[in-house]
């Protein structure tokens, strides 16, 4: 089930809660079918939401395993990325990590946030990897920024749902390029930042933050983006990292667009700092996200074949390497291990995927 604004109502829908007045009187049972001429009596007697059961929220009536499930996924994603991607001293690491858990942990168990994003796992499993994704490197980059708890937490809420416009598209776009879409279909999904931001307006626990981050996520510096082609001070911090983020994992996992390896994603979005995406944050992106990450097997300008084992601080393309073949193609018997820090003349040419 999940929480349905009046104003969204369609008619058809099927009541997965009772609906009961202040003074306790069940209006109408779990299993009515809701028609459309109900909305306007129910607003008069300040009825604002109901709960339904449809394809979006099939498979999500157990609320306490769902939320574990969403909650584990999150935090276990922020260990991932900062094992993959993070390269910053232990310390300060191990302190954003257990902040960025419990700042996701938390707002996980708000039901609403639940019921929301179980929505778009129903309608997409790449749109939910992709949104959880975003939200923990959106809350690392926050957390790393130093802005407020509370600011953290919009962003991380905001961010959680910023795609959830998608569960309103009116054609299948899963594993489709943007680029390779008709006409009609590329304005559809453009759409989806108001669908998501239609979908919320309403809603009182979400807060006008997170709500900006749903509808200017895709809104860049250069007044390129969309909906409102907004410019530099005009986009919100929240909507500023969120697009860093989101922009990043898209094009890593391509999701929606042609994909990209990590250095190349990253080396695009440098090329796009003070451009379409803010300096200051791009700074800070690249300061946290290394682009050769932990386990990325590599090719150097010698022939060499290694694996990436340690990162070197504020040096994102010159990891620490455990060779595992010389210029010649052959095996090492023994652990050679190369600091790129060090080994000056050396560099890494490409990656290899496995």
């Amino acid at each position: 089930m999940r929480r349905m604004l009046l104003d969204f109502i369609k008619g058809h829908e099927l009541l997965a809660r009772d609906i009961i007045s202040n003074s306790g009187i069940v209006i109408m049972s779990a299993g009515s079918v809701i028609k459309k001429e109900y909305i306007r009596r129910l607003t008069e007697l300040d009825i604002n939401y109901v709960y339904v059961e449809d394809e979006l929220s099939m498979g999500i009536e157990d609320v306490d395993n769902t939320e574990e499930m969403i909650k584990a996924q999150c935090q276990d994603i922020v260990r991932s990325i900062i094992d993959k991607y993070s390269y910053q001293g232990y310390g300060d690491l191990v302190n954003i990590q257990e902040v960025a858990e419990q700042i996701i942990g938390d707002m996980i168990e708000q039901p609403e946030i639940l019921f929301n994003i179980s929505g778009v796992r129903r309608k997409s499993e790449s749109t939910y990897s992709h949104s959880i994704n975003v939200c923990a490197l959106s809350v690392l980059l926050a957390l790393r920024m130093k802005l407020p708890k509370a600011k953290v937490r919009e962003i991380a809420v905001g961010s959680l749902l910023h795609d959830i416009g998608y569960n309103s598209m009116q054609f299948d776009y899963i594993n489709n390029n943007y680029n390779d879409l008709n006409k009609m279909e590329q304005k559809e999904l453009l759409k989806h930042v108001i669908y998501g931001y239609s979908s919320v307006i309403k809603e009182d626990w979400l807060t006008l933050a997170s709500k900006d981050i749903i509808l200017c996520h895709h809104e860049k510096m250069d007044g390129s983006g969309y909906p409102f082609h907004k410019k530099g001070d005009k986009i919100k911090i929240g909507s500023k990292i969120v697009a860093v983020c989101d922009t990043f994992d898209s094009i890593v996992y391509g999701f929606l667009c042609p994909k990209m390896k990590v250095h190349h994603a990253i080396d695009y979005i440098v090329s796009q700092a003070g451009v379409k995406f803010d300096f200051d944050i791009v700074n800070c992106f690249i300061e946290s996200v290394a682009a050769y990450p932990n386990g990325t097997v590599v090719i150097t300008n010698t022939g060499e074949k290694g694996i990436v084992i340690r990162q070197n601080v504020k040096c994102p393309t010159r990891p620490v390497l455990h060779m595992i073949s010389d210029t010649n193609g052959k095996k090492y018997s023994t652990w050679v291990e190369k600091d790129l820090n060090k080994e000056l003349t050396l560099l890494i040419e490409d990656t290899i995927e496995l």
